[in-house]
């Protein structure tokens, strides 16, 4: 029994940041990740118990942190060493329970009281205290010391971070449900206007399908998705764009939908919504480009280190809003979500721990390669 886990090695680090560089992924192989054995974790207090996971999903944040080009903002709220895995299907130890995991740790999972003003009213995602309590400073499992993650044989969780998976999901459904959960959040600003998604991987993905299971909005604007490879465009379209095209041809789109003029690069008009699931600077540039006055780029999921040119920002009102995570409600809508669209399928390859730097190197490019989302299945280990 083993379990992957990441230290604090600057030189490591280094080396993972330049592999990185020159291929996505390969940081995994150089880098401060390592195949340890399995540890037994303290339960902090009864309301603790252990998982056993049985199957855990590599994200963009997995990867940027194994590849060196995780943003500095984020290590004072890691703590070293930690396994890492957040997206998490697992069995509760000496139970027939196989839940999902919430991974943020809150204040009601650190033990903190009173509760700070943010998670007093169930918005867990803007926890003032993901530093604080009676655990090791950790946005989430898989990031925290005292918790371990997904990507080992055991680790603990808090009793409000388990959501009980329907016995007729498959695991390959429910690895998803994480994600997805985080696509419904940022699903909740779609307005039925014109809207902009750039990027299908797996979050471009599932927030599309998110917006297209929303019955109790019209849509009076087309949904437009950027998409580079050939299986991203399928996708996109079977999960309901009503436009699919490549970044270079958005502008294009966009003038076309919104009847914008142009002057040098920035459209007069465009999409009062505009969903960014890339976070790069290229992909945050080309938002504020294709983005309507006044109107807003929500950035979903983990970005990276940017630079902008934020003059359009001041000159047009516009806005760049963050989205990070879930509330609890959002895991009972995506459970519901990846059953009726069977977005299980978007789950394109599984490995066993043992072979963690090909399956790392495998979701880093995983849109060249046919894939969406990779994961580890512990089921056999």
């Amino acid at each position: 029994m083993s379990r992957l886990v990441f230290s604090r090695k600057p030189a490591r680090f280094a080396a993972a940041r330049l592999a990185g560089t020159l291929m996505p992924g390969r940081g995994a192989a150089v880098g401060p990740l390592a195949l340890e054995p399995d540890e037994t974790l303290p339960l902090p207090s009864a309301d603790w118990v252990r998982l056993r996971p049985r199957m855990s999903g590599i994200c963009g944040s997995d990867l940027a942190l194994v590849d060196g080009t995780a943003s500095a903002y984020f290590d004072p709220l890691v703590s070293y060493p930690f396994t890492p895995g957040h997206e998490v299907v697992a069995d509760v130890e000496g139970t027939d329970r196989r839940v999902v995991l919430v991974p943020v740790l809150s204040c009601i999972t650190r033990g903190v009281s009173p509760l700070c003003h943010a998670c007093e009213h169930g918005h867990i995602h803007l926890c003032e205290r993901v530093a604080f309590g009676h655990l090791e400073p950790g946005l989430q499992s898989g990031f925290c010391a005292d918790t371990g993650g997904g990507w080992g044989n055991e680790m603990i969780a808090h009793a409000s971070q388990l959501v009980d998976v329907p016995a007729d999901m498959s695991d390959e459904a429910a690895v998803l449900v994480e994600p997805t959960a985080c696509a419904v959040h940022a699903a909740q600003r779609y307005t039925g206007k014109e809207t902009v998604i750039i990027g299908a991987g797996t979050l471009g993905l599932l927030t599309l399908a998110a917006i297209t299971a929303t019955r109790d909005r019209e849509r009076t604007g087309p949904v437009v998705v950027t998409a580079r490879y050939p299986d991203q465009k399928r996708l996109a379209k079977e999960l309901g764009a009503d436009v699919v095209c490549s970044t270079d041809e958005l502008p294009r789109w966009v003038r076309s939908a919104t009847s914008s003029l142009v002057f040098g690069d920035q459209l007069t008009c465009g999409a009062p919504h505009v969903i960014d699931c890339v976070g790069s600077s290229d992909s945050l540039q080309q938002a504020l480009q294709v983005v309507a006055p006044g109107g807003e780029v929500q950035v979903v999921g983990m970005p990276g280190n940017v630079s902008l040119e934020l003059t359009s920002l001041w000159h047009r009102e516009t806005a760049i809003r963050g989205c990070y995570a879930y509330t609890r409600p959002d895991f009972d809508t995506a459970i519901e979500l990846v059953r009726r669209m069977d977005l299980g399928r978007l789950v394109s390859a599984t490995y066993p721990l043992k072979d963690y730097t090909d399956a790392i190197a495998h979701a880093a490019q995983a849109g060249r390669r046919g894939a969406v989302k990779v994961a580890f299945d512990l089921r056999s280990n």
